[in-house]
């Protein structure tokens, strides 16, 4: 490690605003970088002790809304002595700006230099922003290697969902945390507090080791990979005896403790999401077997209806929302989901305010559900999610829904008033063929045809929207191997053929789509090893930005890195995406613990192949995923027997 700098990073650090301002008339949407939001904290920066940058790494209007550093930012600002502030990936525009005038990465609350706080955290949702955050380090004038950093150099920790297979950015973060965030970020709070009380001795290091040996933060630094010769991980062990051989992920119980966010964010630009979301369930036992969420986050915890209609009131009181967004993994599965909907209903009932739930299982959207949705006369988007066209792949996933469910549930919602639905399917699913792919053709067809003949109208429409599959860590298709992106293409290209080859019921689907090109990137990084990061700095510096995003995202860029960094190690592209993993192969996140057992999502694993699918084990016997047992968790679920408080409506 490089000598210690004697910088001090408790001194009063200067806003780079003065630098800034003169550049905003240069740039794409200037307001996104000014903040000032209604909810954003700026607190005196000598009264705290801990100073927290957290980032999600996308643009403004895609991490603003972002639930996870919301509910952190809050936490974190309700201590005393610890301040927190966002700091958002820049457009190119701004980073050529930046650079030129030598402007660093800062936080859009007081423009605070991102260098000058402790702890800068990372929240990823999906691999494909790792370029993001190399740019958002190197700009901040953080060495981009973590073995470079000094004591005047925050801790870099990532979080969310991709942090369960964090090795790809092994040698760009210093630590990891897995699973939920809230009690997670009060402990390194803690941890950096006393640390820093004591005079901050032996450096960066022995912070780090104090995170490590708490068994909940990985630190990469201290473990070794060792690799055989054919490619495979050997093994991955600690190169000291004070860390833990596994580390495990954080799960927060009973979420009526932790009812965030309370004061939500309101964005000045426009943004992805404009409302006030309320989680109102943590978690998912359905099983489908491709849902890294679903797994990584049992068990499910389900917030109180009562707890919800507070959250939902004082949140709506404060931002001035008007639209109140049901959050989960599956929302219409919450034990009083119905009650939920129709105490909200009629408690806004006469005001603007709408109702919305993400993405609904088709099994679970009724008559009662769709009319309370639409009661205020507002109908927000709806969005089924069937996975599969045929009932076979359905199987395969444990995507347990019929295509007879799929329409009686679509009529009830053109019935209700919608004349549009989404239907989310999925490409390049193990052991797909064209056949499976083109029976999300006939399903839309009949959609159409069952619409019509339900409402008497042709005003009538659906739009098909296809995402490529990738597998994921921690989950059954851990071992499976990806479709090749000209498979991909071909089985989108038929698929487009057998929808408009009917054209009275074709000009009523729409068709979105995402080629496979990206997927077979993502599953690159999101089953990748250490060996990847020189995949991942390769493309950053051969200008790779904002990959998430179809207009900045290069194929040829990722290929060409990829085959100019990975012989040296032996493997190549295909060994990452399309190779199928045997059982007994060290997998690079084996040594993170998520609670689920290896050899259980194994045997589901070998389930899946034989068509076999799993009961939701909310209402069947335990089937031994090993997380309860594991992580000293259980499921918490209604119903209370309680209604919405208070049930007085609120009136324009």
């Amino acid at each position: 490690m490089s000598a210690p700098s004697t910088t001090p990073r408790a001194a009063a650090t200067n806003s780079v605003w003065p630098r800034l301002e003169p550049l905003l008339p240069q740039v794409s949407k200037p307001i996104q970088y000014v903040g000032g939001e209604l909810g954003a904290v700026v607190k005196d920066w000598d009264a705290a002790t801990v100073r927290w940058a957290l980032m999600y790494p996308d643009a403004y209007e895609v991490g603003l809304p972002n639930q996870g550093v919301q509910i952190l930012y809050e936490v974190l600002n309700e201590l005393p002595d610890t301040l927190a502030e966002r700091t958002y990936a820049v457009w190119p525009d701004l980073e050529t700006l930046m650079r030129t005038h030598g402007v660093p990465q800062f936080t859009v609350d007081a423009h605070r230099p991102v260098r000058d706080f402790d702890v800068f955290g990372i929240s990823f949702s999906t691999e494909l922003g790792y370029t993001n955050m190399l740019t958002a380090i190197d700009l901040a004038g953080i060495p981009l290697l973590a073995a470079d950093r000094t004591d005047a150099d925050p801790v870099i920790v990532a979080g969310g969902h991709a942090a369960f297979n964090p090795e790809p950015i092994a040698d760009f973060i210093d630590a990891a945390v897995l699973g939920d965030g809230e009690e997670a970020v009060l402990e390194i709070t803690a941890i950096v507090r006393e640390w820093k009380a004591e005079g901050s001795p032996g450096g960066r290091d022995e912070l780090l080791l104090r995170l490590a040996r708490t068994e909940s933060v990985y630190v990469p630094r201290f473990y070794d990979v060792d690799y055989l010769p054919d490619g495979r991980i050997q093994r991955v062990v600690p190169n000291r005896a004070d860390v833990p051989f596994r580390v495990h992920k954080r799960t927060t119980m009973d979420l009526d403790a932790w009812p965030y966010p309370k004061k939500p964010l309101v964005p000045l630009a426009e943004t992805v999401h404009e409302r006030y979301a309320v989680e109102i369930f943590r978690g998912c036992t359905r099983g489908c077997r491709f849902c890294q969420a679903g797994m990584i986050t049992r068990p499910v915890r389900e917030r109180s209806i009562t707890t919800v209609g507070q959250m939902v009131r004082e949140g709506l009181e404060f931002s001035g929302f008007s639209e109140v967004g049901l959050l989960s993994l599956s929302s219409a599965d919450h034990s009083e989901i119905g009650d939920m909907c129709s105490g909200l209903a009629q408690q806004y009932e006469g005001t603007n305010v709408s109702l919305s739930l993400p993405s609904t299982r088709v099994d679970a959207f009724n008559i009662d559900l769709a009319q309370e949705l639409s009661r205020n006369g507002r109908r927000t988007g709806l969005t089924f999610a069937p996975e599969g066209g045929s009932e076979r792949i359905r199987k395969v996933i444990n995507k347990m829904v019929s295509k007879e469910d799929l329409i009686r549930t679509v009529v009830t919602a053109y019935s209700n008033g919608w004349r549009q639905v989404k239907l989310y399917f999925m490409c390049g699913l193990p052991t797909e063929t064209d056949a499976d792919v083109l029976e999300i053709a006939d399903m839309a067809h009949e959609v159409i045809r069952a619409g019509r003949a339900a409402t008497g109208s042709k005003d009538i429409r659906c739009t098909v929207s296809i995402g490529g599959f990738v597998p994921k860590p921690h989950t059954p298709f851990q071992w499976a191997p990806m479709e090749r992106p000209e498979v991909i293409d071909h089985r989108l290209k038929i698929l487009k053929q057998a929808i408009n080859s009917d054209r009275s019921l074709g000009r009523a689907i729409g068709y979105r789509y995402h080629d496979g090109e990206p997927s077979l990137i993502e599953g690159l990084l999101s089953r990748g090893d250490r060996r990847v990061g020189s995949v991942i700095r390769r493309v950053w510096e051969n200008g790779g930005r904002f990959d998430g995003w179809s207009e900045h995202f290069s194929y040829q860029r990722w290929v060409d890195a990829a085959a100019e960094t990975l012989p040296a190690f032996g493997v190549d592209l295909d060994w990452y995406t399309t190779r199928q993993r045997d059982e007994l192969e060290v997998l690079p996140w084996d040594h993170l613990d998520s609670g689920l057992d290896k050899d259980w999502l194994w045997q589901d694993w070998q389930d899946s192949l034989s068509e076999f699918e799993q009961d939701d084990c909310r209402w069947t016997p335990c089937f031994d995923c090993g997380v309860c047992p594991s992580m000293d968790t259980e499921i918490q679920i209604g119903p209370t027997g309680k209604k919405l408080l208070p049930l007085t409506p609120i009136k324009t």
